[in-house]
């Protein structure tokens, strides 16, 4: 059921705001918070939880998905010169009429883990970039939320900031090395160019495209994104809240179609 959803979602950040907000001291602007969100391995914890919208799913377009996803962000100093970025997405999901006879399922899907190695300091011409492995957990609890499979492969972020602006691009591949044999090999591409621009007042726009290639059915899916995100705080708590509408330029024969909408709801704890 979609309450079990927002029930999880609100568990959590009841947690993650009675216990998180002693891990910061000298506070950034909004605008820099802005900036540093933009900046997909900045220096800066954070806990996105994005709840999406998807319609007219499967062969009869009947589907529609609601996906909460849990996608904590943490940096590690190893040396003066290298950071070690951990970002994770735990999906919470409810769908329904996927295809024909179906039903409905409530329950986590895959685990996405990625580690990004990057310099601590931007290169000389103004670049940021990390590079590391990525890999997919078969966590989901029904078979209709999972991909039974185990993958990985490389990932990589490049990214350059200039007066309020952030552009750049970050990418991955997965080739699957386990699991479940009656299921489909994955050998998929992702790719995610984005530009945002972040005004003194902590307000950013973003847009982004979340383009993934199937390279086993020869298929895209290509939900483009406009964003607009704000920097406030509840109590002492930091947050960003991030309204957006996606539209599907492309998608597989059985993937969602058309317009699509997203929440994001973003716990900031600056260093």
């Amino acid at each position: 059921m979609i309450n079990n959803i927002y029930r999880a979602g609100i568990s959590i950040l009841m947690v993650l705001v009675a216990c998180g907000t002693a891990l910061g001291q000298e506070e950034p602007s909004q605008q820099d918070l802005a900036k540093q969100l933009a900046n997909p391995i900045a220096s800066l914890i954070s806990v996105p939880l994005q709840l999406n919208y998807d319609r007219d799913i499967g062969p009869l377009d009947d589907g529609d998905r609601y996906t909460l996803n849990i996608q904590p962000v943490v940096p590690f100093r190893l040396s003066d010169k290298w950071n070690l970025i951990s970002r994770t997405i735990l999906p919470v999901v409810h769908q329904s009429d996927i295809a024909p006879g179906t039903g409905s399922q409530t329950g986590t899907g895959d685990i996405i883990q990625s580690f990004f190695f990057s310099p601590a300091a931007a290169t000389d011409s103004g670049w940021i970039w990390g590079a590391g492995p990525v890999l997919v957990l078969p966590t989901g609890s029904d078979d209709l939320l999972t991909t039974d499979k185990w993958s990985a492969g490389p990932t990589a972020v490049a990214l350059k900031q200039r007066g309020p602006w952030t552009y750049g691009a970050l990418a991955n591949h997965l080739w699957s090395f386990a699991g479940g044999s009656a299921r489909d090999d994955i050998s998929s591409t992702f790719l995610q160019p984005f530009v945002s621009f972040a005004t003194p007042t902590g307000i950013s726009y973003t847009l982004q495209t979340e383009s993934t290639y199937n390279w086993k059915t020869e298929e895209w899916n290509v939900p483009v994104m406009l964003g607009v995100g704000k920097v406030t705080r509840f109590g002492d708590q930091l947050v960003q809240i991030t309204g957006g509408l996606r539209y599907y330029v492309d998608s597989p024969s059985n993937g969602p179609e058309g317009f699509a909408f997203r929440l994001i709801f973003t716990l900031l704890y600056p260093k």
